[in-house]
């Protein structure tokens, strides 16, 4: 328990507009200030929840939250998740993820997308794409180079 230095009163503190609009379409700096594994609905999976604050070039202190399977009864909804969780890790330049925690600071550009509103739900915003803050898509992961087989001749550019 902390003291407050002063006493407040709800009537004399500012209200808010109400529920954030989501942010337009297209694609904006973040930066990741939270990142952890929940588990799914069912309870028979895992999915990653990750806050980005938005940092440019609009809308600067927004935040967007994002889902990540990692772990689904589904295996296109856990293939999605796991590709998503690749791009974000090229995209802040991350080789290895053990924790959850190793996303947190990273810098990137996200793409948001409207979810339009449903009975349930009011319209929002979902993460649909990931690159560098210097805008190029996240790069594939890169493949050693094939050793030559037995017998088939050295290229000049592999012998020492």
């Amino acid at each position: 328990m902390a003291q407050l230095s002063q006493a407040f009163e709800a009537a004399q503190l500012p209200q808010s507009s109400g529920m954030y609009e989501p942010l337009p379409a297209g694609w904006y700096s973040a930066t990741i200030n939270q990142a952890e594994v929940r588990p799914t609905k069912d309870g028979n999976g895992e999915y990653i929840r990750v806050r980005y604050d938005i940092t440019g070039p609009t809308h600067q202190g927004r935040t967007v939250f994002g889902n990540l399977n990692i772990k689904n009864a589904s295996t296109k909804a856990e293939e999605i998740g796991r590709q998503q969780l690749g791009e974000i890790m090229r995209a802040i330049g991350l080789s290895r993820v053990t924790d959850t925690d190793q996303l947190i600071g990273g810098q990137l550009t996200i793409k948001l997308d409207i979810r339009p509103a449903t009975e349930q739900y009011a319209a929002q915003n979902e993460v649909r794409g990931f690159k560098s803050l210097s805008g190029q898509a996240a790069p594939a992961p890169s493949k050693p180079a094939a050793a030559p087989s037995a017998g088939a001749k050295t290229p000049p550019w592999m012998k020492k």
